[in-house]
């Protein structure tokens, strides 16, 4: 039987997010009464479109996250999200121009055309790209499935968590012994070293620096940066098919509304302005949320799908919580020196390298800014170790009106450019000016390959961690919920023994980013969390 009353439900999801909408389909698709509250007058969190130029409403950006990839196919097919709306288109080639008039383009199913861009910068390059690629393939096709599964707790001696960490290491089998070893080198290295191991030109590296770093606290001579270049290369994640970048429709927010609807298709009901003020916790277990207007909502199963340091440190009392938990929770590593510009553009950049403002096929996918790894570390040592806002960042651009006509009218472009860095305490102050001018730097560069760059923008939209922190709940602003970096991945994520999506309150469960295979648009902590709540049998007496 289902709870009953007007405030009393089978399972509350703190957070409207992507992760949040995810985790209430699932309860609600199983015959749960379900909740999901979100603090704000919208759901999506940071998968968001919005038209944010007053004078020309008529043009709509994806205000956060950009790019849509790495959900998988069990959780598209299972909440029927097509139905629904999700739409993504997958993109085109990766794009970088350079200053003296060239430029490499990769394509992802024309090994001959890329062939022949990269060889303009080092033959011996463009013969070992194709090598590359199989390189990074085999790992990821063994290591993508691992985002499906549910990290082991490491160090326990308990006979099913030994079960666990045997399983997951007979997975890692396959890789053989030199393969475990590429991946201790993912798991270690800079990604400047090793790309550095198989490239020779500086333009070349530099244009695959940047998955590298996309999101993190730390420059391309960083150890660890060679596994986020991964995290950003996978696209198996372990039910057999294999994903890719795209565009959704109408932008990212169009991804939040699909899940939306479909949740609410299920029965789950969605509260906005419904912010969170306490987890109630009784006898060290989860019984409801206290919103802040005083309201009290009643439930076995709470999922949390916000940042942890204001899940745990902000809505439980201190005692609540183990104190070595509380105490991993405090030094949760969330730095971020992400900025987000969105510019509407009259016309499509017109390369000195790729003349014309008409679309090409280079419009379609990754318009990179970043000529070698020393630029990006260059960059992120600027903020870094000067504290100042990098004189030249990198960008990890797109163009998804080229793909996607719901964003804009006829013949208007929205270029969505995601840059680092400026300081990672600027989540504290909104630095208006000084991230204007950050904004004009970039301008600046991206016209001195393409001339026609500054006189087409019709106007721009930028957003520092401060705005991030504030709007989103991303503390430091960092789009991950926390750092990817090698200490705060899988076993460890966001601490150790609590990376099963379970939390040390019975009932209390996380599916936040924050949690293993967090990092973009994919659904999965969210549903693991879920998943953790049916194993506990968490409903089985409200139903």
């Amino acid at each position: 039987m289902a709870a009953t009353g007007a405030n009393v439900y089978d399972a509350i999801i703190i957070g409207g997010g992507h992760n949040g909408l995810v985790c209430g389909a699932y309860f609600a698709r199983d015959g749960a009464r379900t909740v999901v509250l979100e603090a704000r007058d919208k759901t999506g969190g940071a998968a968001d479109t919005s038209a944010p130029f007053p004078d020309h409403p008529e043009i709509k950006v994806t205000t956060y996250s950009y790019v849509m990839s790495l959900m998988p196919p069990t959780i598209i097919r299972e909440l029927n999200l097509k139905a629904h709306g999700y739409d993504v288109t997958p993109f085109g080639p990766y794009f970088q121009a350079y200053p003296d008039g060239r430029a490499i383009t990769v394509y992802a199913d024309d090994a001959q055309r890329s062939y022949e861009s990269i060889a303009q910068f080092s033959k011996r390059d463009a013969e070992t790209m194709p090598q590359w690629e199989a390189w990074l393939k085999g790992v990821a096709d063994v290591l993508g499935p691992l985002l499906l599964r549910v990290p082991p707790k490491l160090g326990s001696l308990a006979l099913g968590d030994v079960l666990e960490t045997a399983q997951t290491a007979w997975k890692v089998r396959k890789l053989g012994v030199r393969g475990v070893g590429d991946v201790t080198r993912l798991f270690t290295m800079s990604v400047s070293d090793l790309l550095s191991d198989w490239f020779e030109s500086d333009p070349v590296k530099g244009m695959l620096t940047v998955n590298g770093v996309i999101g993190t606290w730390a420059g391309p001579d960083e150890p660890g940066t060679a596994y986020v270049m991964l995290h950003h290369s996978i696209g198996d994640v372990g039910d057999g098919h294999l994903g890719s970048w795209g565009f959704q429709q109408g932008g990212m927010g169009g991804v939040s509304a699909a899940i939306r609807s479909a949740a609410e298709s299920f029965g789950c009901e969605i509260r906005t302005n419904a912010r969170v003020s306490a987890i109630l916790v009784r006898s060290g277990r989860a019984v409801g949320v206290a919103l802040e207007d005083g309201t009290e909502l009643r439930a076995p199963v709470v999922v949390s799908c916000i940042h942890p340091k204001i899940a745990f440190l902000e809505l439980i009392e201190r005692h609540e919580l183990p104190p070595d938990f509380v105490w991993d929770i405090e030094r949760w590593k969330t730095r971020s020196g992400v900025v987000k510009i969105n510019v509407a553009m009259s016309e499509l950049p017109d390369f000195v390298a790729a003349p014309g403002s008409h679309l090409q096929e280079h419009h379609t996918g990754s318009v990179e800014l970043c000529f070698s790894p020393e630029y990006a570390e260059r960059a992120f040592q600027d903020a870094h170790m000067e504290r100042k806002p990098a004189t030249a960042p990198f960008v990890d651009g797109t163009i998804p009106t080229t793909l996607d006509k719901q964003l804009a009218p006829e013949g208007i472009h929205v270029f969505s450019m995601f840059t680092q860095w400026v300081p990672d305490d600027w989540n504290e102050e909104p630095h208006r000016e000084e991230l204007d001018a950050y904004a004009q730097r970039i301008f600046d560069l991206y016209d001195e390959l393409a001339p026609n760059f500054k006189r087409s923008i019709i106007d721009y939209q930028v957003i520092g961690p401060y705005d991030m922190e504030r709007e989103l709940g991303l503390i430091g602003g960092n789009i991950f919920h926390g750092e990817l970096s090698v200490d705060q991945l899988f076993h460890m994520r966001p601490a150790p023994g609590y990376a099963d999506y379970r939390t040390p309150i019975r009932g209390l469960y996380h599916g936040s980013s924050a949690t293993h295979a967090g990092g973009g648009v994919n659904g999965i902590p969210g549903w693991q969390a879920y998943r953790q709540a049916k194993r506990d049998k968490m409903l089985a007496k409200n139903r």
